[in-house]
């Protein structure tokens, strides 16, 4: 019984081959739960990071939108070029719009048999903003504007404000 049981792991435990395979248990352990933090260290960083793409150093919101001109519908090469820039500016206040204000999104999916038919969304953004700055207007490669723009963080509390008085008031009946 219990004695046999004893006797059998200090056996195991004198073993030559059983130490090693003690000593890369441990280390195989070891590197696991180290690998563990070493992500969990780089996936903070990378939110460290995301963020601070997000929040220029002088506290604004920085935003950046896209143009492709070969896919404007423009009379000469050079009216296209100005619609690929308008294009990727309004781009870059809906980027503006989504951090101000967030996303609806209005989700279905329909499931059949346990397997996904049809899985299909949609979202909106809608908001004010003012006193957004233009940082830069920019090719990307030979095809592409690129439009950045920045909001101050203080004007970004006032929009989210104004929003949140305008839907917290009562409607009036008939509006």
């Amino acid at each position: 019984g219990l004695e046999t049981i004893m006797i059998n792991i200090k056996r195991l435990d004198l073993s030559p081959a059983s130490y090693g395979f003690r000593s890369i248990t441990a280390l195989m352990l070891a590197t696991m739960i180290l690998s563990t933090v070493g992500c969990a260290t780089n996936n903070a960083k990378y939110n460290e990071a995301m963020i601070e793409s997000i929040m220029d150093h002088n506290d604004v919101i920085v935003a950046t939108g896209y143009g492709v001109i070969s896919i404007q519908e423009g009379d000469s090469p050079a009216h296209k070029r100005l619609l690929s820039i308008r294009a990727s500016k309004l781009d870059a206040y809906r980027v503006l719009l989504e951090q101000v204000y967030g996303q609806y999104l209005d989700t279905t999916t329909t499931v059949a048999e346990m397997v996904v038919k049809s899985d299909s969304f949609r979202s909106r953004v809608q908001g004010l903003v003012y006193g957004a700055r233009l940082v830069s207007i920019t090719t990307v490669g030979e095809d592409t504007y690129e439009t950045t723009l920045s909001l101050d963080n203080t004007i970004v509390s006032d929009l989210r404000t104004l929003y949140l008085a305008s839907t917290s008031r009562p409607q009036m009946a008939g509006s």
